[in-house]
């Protein structure tokens, strides 16, 4: 029988045999709503239960079988930057988080005593908020809220996205009279009638079916006037690929064709626009608990050629671990990626945000491929190294987070797709405080963090990454009205607090969960407005929405601390001999910042408190006058720093060492001193290495001033 013929008997199975208030297939074509929201994620949720507590009626509509999105999805790992930014809705989420581990009944699987939760506070009484959860955790609180608020939820039912004839990208699934949508239908002909309409959906596809501008993948620098926005080569130093590793089937032979993920028509004029995404991927939650862990699984259709960029990369001096393994109550975690090849899928996602719902499918579906195929290479390839493989074999997917009996997820992270083009576009001036807002509905922290979004074949026939950017350093930024509405003339009564109006890169800082569920409830609070005030969305009265806002606990404006640009030194500007980390050579070392200043040159480099003893970084050395010289390394120091630093100098066939406290202050702005040393003339150099260090190792530069 048809699958799409069985959808609607499945959703009324799905709201059967879930326990919270619900809606059958049947029932909501009578009936119309204040308020219906396409998209059961965080933020659609956050939306239903501030229509509830508004006194309207609502109504999710949910395309899967599991509300709550990437919040229950794997995202445990909760990103914003600043959480005293996050008010409303969503710190009363995390707060519940608090609440459910503070429960001795939460602990499965370990002593709450035992678990270290990735620096993430999750002990402070002064919030009393937890931002590190389990995706059953996150489950169970949403599925709370919607008991609590008596939300109807309905499930498996997707947007009829047929086109219409002669409109655009205007779909089926939305009707529209005089500028307002009136009823929105599924594929399995069920209709939902409302007032106003909230498009919660990652996809963008309600908007899209309404005829909303939108835009999908990078606009060029020009477009805003950015300088991070398009093809990025020079920013792109993150997660990055050893030098030298070959891109062709056979090493050296161009006639072999190209490995698998490699962009041949890549990566454009740095700073053009294009419309390749950046990438995306599961984030795993893993267990290394055996009574609970599913060992990784070679899957059908494995293709050893997919991997054979990393274990090249391996092959070329890669000592790190090509993960991101943050720790989650009950010995578990929340896995993201890392390195040049890691468990993002590179190139493989441009077509996701406007493809058909099979063609998503499948998409999907080569993710989840890619994914298991990764993670069982990493775990048993000879070709890993074995520090890698040991500790990957470890771990296992979990048995009792995810309705499949393999343990992986259905929720892939859709880091961006449609992004609509509203009255305002937030763009890079926002986020860095050059350009202000009067209208603001919330506020976002994170820095402005695009993943890689191609492979390509560089001018020395190595194959590099493209897109990544993670620039940030700046303070807690509003987000404006007009980014959650359409232009006036295109929609009336359409609010989308997820696929909102923003530029590629700005959308890279304002796309966290906390986020969406803060704009989530900023939607419903306009919504409803609207609705009383009997105005269109574009016309509300943001006087009156802004002081609700802050009665229900929004954070609308910054208090706090302002950040300043960390202050860069210009290497020309030192004394004696600088060496810069741009021009050292390294293994690891791959993350730059710029967030603690002064630092020299345009920034600095850390271990992330990863690989010990597999991370180094040599710099050169040229001595063109013998003698005594004072060796001094640079750094920013912070708590989190370590006290061992083990540093080696190289010079006339001598070795020495020494060792730098990098929790205590440079004496010499930048720097410190390790002491004086004999340098004939000729090369020599300085290593910073990370072996055994107990915490964040930073390099920048070195200087040697003559004695």
């Amino acid at each position: 029988m048809n699958r799409r013929r069985l959808l609607p008997l499945l959703a009324v199975f799905a709201l059967i045999s879930l326990p919270f208030p619900s809606t059958s297939a049947a029932e909501p074509e009578e009936k119309s709503y204040d308020v219906v929201i396409y998209g059961g994620s965080s933020a659609g949720i956050a939306a239903a239960v501030q229509v509830r507590r508004m006194g309207g009626s609502v109504i999710v509509i949910e395309p899967s079988r599991r509300i709550g999105g990437l919040t229950t999805g794997g995202l445990g790992q909760t990103d914003i930057g600043n959480k005293a930014a996050i008010g409303g809705i969503a710190r009363e989420f995390y707060q519940r988080v608090r609440a459910y581990y503070d429960q001795p009944k939460a602990w499965k699987w370990q002593e709450p005593t035992s678990y270290r939760d990735s620096g993430q506070t999750r002990t402070s009484s002064a919030e009393a908020t937890m931002w590190t959860f389990e995706p059953s955790a996150a489950l169970a609180i949403m599925r709370d809220l919607v008991r609590e608020y008596e939300i109807p939820v309905v499930f498996e039912q997707r947007l009829d996205r047929t086109p219409l004839a002669d409109a655009g990208h205007r779909a089926r699934g939305a009707t529209l009279e005089n500028g307002r949508i009136v009823a929105i239908a599924m594929e399995g002909g069920q209709s939902y009638r409302g007032r106003m309409f909230i498009d919660a959906t990652y996809e963008g596809d309600l908007l899209a079916a309404a005829g909303v501008s939108f835009t999908v993948g990078r606009e060029a620098n020009a477009v805003y006037d950015e300088t991070l926005n398009g093809v990025q080569t020079r920013h792109a130093k993150y997660h990055q690929f050893v030098p030298g590793v070959d891109p062709f089937v056979v090493p050296g032979d161009k006639s072999s064709g190209l490995l698998p993920g490699i962009d041949a028509d890549g990566p454009g004029e740095e700073g053009s626009g294009d419309a390749r995404a950046q990438a995306f991927c599961f984030r795993m939650c893993l267990t290394d608990h055996p009574e609970n862990r599913i060992p990784f699984a070679k899957p059908d259709g494995y293709d050893p050629l997919v991997f054979e960029l990393l274990l090249r990369n391996f092959e070329a001096g890669e000592k790190g671990m090509p993960w991101i393994n943050s720790s989650m109550p009950n010995r578990k975690t929340d896995t993201n990626n890392r390195t040049a090849f890691s468990t993002d899928f590179i190139g493989q996602n441009y077509d996701y945000a406007e493809a058909s719902y099979d063609q998503r499918e499948s998409i999907v579906a080569r993710h989840r491929t890619y994914q298991q195929g990764l993670m069982w290479t990493l775990a048993n390839h000879p070709r890993v190294p074995d520090h890698i493989r040991n500790e990957v074999a470890r771990w296992g997917m979990c048995r009792d987070e995810f309705e499949r009996a393999d343990g992986w997820q259905q929720q892939l992270y859709i880091r961006e797709a449609r992004r609509m083009v509203g009255p305002t576009v937030m763009t890079q001036h926002h986020c860095q405080g050059r350009q202000t807002v009067d209208d603001a509905i919330g506020l976002a922290a994170y820095t402005m963090d695009s993943h890689n979004t191609q492979r390509y074949v560089d001018a020395n026939g190595h194959v590099r990454n493209e897109g990544d950017v993670e620039v940030g350093g700046f303070s807690p930024y509003a987000i404006s009205y007009g980014a959650l509405t359409p232009k006036a003339e295109q929609c009336e009564n359409l609010l989308v607090p997820v696929c909102l109006s923003a530029s590629h890169i700005a959308f890279g800082s304002i796309r966290m969960e906390p986020v969406f569920m803060v704009l989530g409830q900023s939607s419903a609070t306009a919504a409803m407005q609207a609705i009383r005030t009997d105005r269109a969305v574009q016309a509300i009265d943001y006087d009156a929405l802004r002081q609700k806002l802050l009665d229900d606990s929004q954070v609308l404006t910054w208090t706090g601390p302002a950040k300043k640009p960390a202050a860069s030194i210009d290497p020309k500007a030192l004394k004696g001999i600088v060496v810069d980390d741009e021009a050292a050579a390294r293994t690891g070392f791959d993350a730059i910042s710029q967030v603690v200043g002064p630092f020299v040159g345009t920034g600095y480099r850390h271990d992330g408190d990863n690989d010990k003893g597999y991370q180094s970084i040599r710099f050169p050395v040229k001595i063109k006058t013998p003698g005594s010289y004072d060796v001094r390394i640079a750094y920013t120091a912070n708590a989190n720093r370590a006290t061992n630093v083990p540093i080696t100098i190289r010079a006339g066939g001598k070795t020495h060492s020494a060792t730098c406290n990098q929790k205590k202050a440079p004496p010499h702005g930048s720097f410190t001193s390790v002491g004086e040393f004999e340098f004939p003339a000729g090369d020599a150099t300085i290593e910073i290495g990370n072996k055994g260090t107990d915490g964040h190792v930073i390099v920048d530069a070195i200087q040697l001033l003559p004695q």
